[in-house]
């Protein structure tokens, strides 16, 4: 077979890999994970964790059937890291929504499906958490609604637990 025919068979493989493996993650670490009494939120995040490391090294993968020569791939991610450089100096703020991603994630006593009140002193509102992203925590008003606050900006405001997420592990 001619080499072309190769790399796109293996291409297809990596690509059908990578969906079987992520498939079969979000299952089989969502299982682990109830094994160890994690709550829902905690668990949906780690499985985005997972996600993201398995996507990334299916990306690497590619990268290596299709012949990317190492000086290349060093001077795409030289440059991928100086524009991100840039883009968190111009905007401190997406690091800061990133670091205060993971202390939400296990140092504060909010978690997803708890519900809760942001202080704030212009305006306050209440509502259920319903996700965190490594940017936003996303809370459903009572109107139905859904408010997105920077990360960064629930460390800094006094929130309240009015209700926290009932105790009983859910699938």
């Amino acid at each position: 077979m001619e080499q072309t025919k190769i790399q796109i068979i293996e291409t297809l493989i990596i690509i059908i890999g990578y969906a079987i493996i992520h498939y079969m993650t979000r299952f089989f670490v969502n299982e682990a994970l109830k094994q160890t009494q994690l709550q829902r939120g905690r668990r949906k995040i780690i499985i985005k964790a997972v996600h993201l490391l398995s996507f990334l090294m299916s990306i690497v993968l590619l990268a290596a059937i299709w012949g990317l020569k190492q000086n290349e791939i060093a001077v795409f991610v030289g440059t991928i890291l100086t524009a991100l450089g840039i883009a968190f100096f111009a905007q401190w703020s997406l690091l800061s929504n990133i670091t205060s991603s993971l202390l939400l994630f296990f140092n504060h006593p909010v978690k997803i499906g708890d519900n809760i009140k942001v202080l704030d002193k212009d305006f306050p509102f209440e509502g259920e958490i319903v996700d965190l992203t490594y940017f936003f925590i996303h809370i459903k008003t009572e109107d139905g609604g859904i408010t997105t606050i920077p990360n960064s900006l629930i460390l800094q405001k006094s929130v309240t637990v009015i209700e926290k997420q009932r105790t009983k592990i859910e699938d």
